[in-house]
């Protein structure tokens, strides 16, 4: 029977084409959509992880319930020893230090005094060491607009509105004016090796990086870092990891009656981010109901269209002796076979739409110069696993239930008025 419907599918275009086209249209803009958004989340969490909250990071608990001060008189200390520790327990995880702080830039003239000052927020990372994976990590060498990476200690990486706005050249000198972390007045020069703009208002308003080398001689921070970020070695976040990270260095190293003692928070205890991967792991499903619902009125309507047209036929049908139920369970059968089709067409043209936007991505930099979250200036589709079936929900359910309600007139059809219209 199966084989004797797949002829009549092929066979009569005028009752397969428009429910295949569709649904495929539907499973098209599902998986489209499904991969853009999963990608756009995706784009988000990768960019907090890279320049904030790591896959799960470690601070004292005294400057974690303070953490928007930046302050570093609660910062970590015996960091090296705690990073040998981390190694041994956690292999699988690159553990880095960082340091941030906040101050005025002075922009000397040519006598030496003080022409122009802008606020700074200052980030001190591993520029230097060899080995190291914070410039690709944090996307540096792709934001610089004037200049090169620092080569040595005492050069850093300034904002290009900074820059431009107070007439600082590559070369020149400028002075960082702070507080220690023992609260004492830090005065520290660096020579300018280019400039960076990474398209976040947030992150280009008076940046400064500068080697965290030369952050800990400022701040005299010796051995001492404000957070320790932790990244999965082979692969992105995984929350399952990072919660037993967190767990298991916490009851071996956390104390929750020394406020000093360090604790380890994994990426979505962090900075609202569980309600954003809360909200991507919940709008596919959002989606492919809102598609089911939408496409089975489409099909619904197409059905009633198509019932009407195959009048006669079941007519004749019922009059040769077929039972209602059966012929209701062909329709079915044709609905299956027609959502399988159509879905498979729609997946593969939505699979090749979300491969281009995954590769290409789509720039989104003019809207994001005046925006203080952190959002990536290109998005790009994410390409998972997922994509080669979550199609078939809407395909199949929607042209079945469409058919399943057309067909019900089925059950409507009376004998006595059958033979008269058979007459006519």
């Amino acid at each position: 029977m199966i084989r004797f419907i797949i002829k009549g599918i092929l066979r009569d275009k005028s009752r397969s084409l428009l429910p295949a086209i569709v649904v495929s249209i539907g499973v098209f803009l599902t998986v489209v959509m499904s991969g853009w958004i999963t990608g756009i989340f995706t784009d988000i969490v990768a960019m907090s992880a890279n320049f904030s909250t790591g896959h799960v990071k470690i601070m004292t608990r005294i400057y974690a319930e303070n953490q928007q001060q930046i302050p570093n008189d609660l910062a970590l200390m015996d960091v090296e020893k705690l990073i040998n520790h981390l190694e041994s327990d956690y292999p699988e995880v690159e553990w880095v230090k960082r340091i941030h702080f906040g101050g005025l830039l002075d922009v000397p003239d040519e006598n030496g005094e003080t022409r122009a000052q802008g606020p700074a927020a200052g980030r001190a990372i591993d520029l230097l060491s060899p080995g190291t994976n914070e410039v690709q990590r944090m996307n540096i060498a792709n934001a610089i607009v004037k200049g090169a990476l620092p080569m040595k200690q005492g050069e850093a990486l300034i904002s290009d509105d900074f820059a431009k706005k107070f007439g600082v050249d590559i070369g020149q000198q400028i002075t960082v004016f702070g507080s220690t972390m023992n609260g004492s007045m830090m005065f520290k020069t660096f020579s300018v090796s280019g400039t960076i703009r990474f398209g976040q208002a947030i992150l280009d308003r008076g940046a400064i990086i500068i080697d965290i080398t030369d952050a800990q001689l400022a701040l005299d921070m010796s051995d001492a870092a404000s957070e320790v970020l932790g990244y999965f070695k082979e692969s992105g976040y995984n929350d399952i990891k990072a919660d037993s990270v967190r767990a298991t260095f916490n009851t071996k190293y956390s104390s929750i009656d020394d406020e000093f003692s360090p604790q380890m928070f994994k990426l979505r205890d962090q900075n609202g981010l569980d309600e954003y991967l809360t909200m991507a792991e919940s709008m596919s499903g959002v989606m492919v109901t809102i598609f089911v619902f939408a496409m089975s009125i489409v099909l619904w309507n197409t059905g009633l269209l198509g019932g009407l047209r195959r009048y006669s036929e079941y007519g004749v049908r019922l009059a040769l002796g077929e039972e209602k139920g059966h012929i209701y369970k062909t329709i079915i059968y044709e609905a299956i076979l027609i959502g399988i089709m159509g879905s498979i067409v729609g997946t593969a043209l939505g699979l090749g739409a979300v491969l281009y936007l995954h590769e290409v991505g789509l720039d989104i930099s003019a809207f994001t110069n005046n925006i203080s979250m952190m959002l990536p200036q290109v998005y790009r589709a994410a390409l998972t696993p997922e994509l080669f079936y979550i199609g078939f929900f809407p395909g199949l359910l929607a042209m079945t239930l469409g058919n399943a309600l057309a067909g019900y007139a089925i059950y409507k059809r009376k004998t006595a008025r059958l033979f008269k219209e058979l007459e006519v």
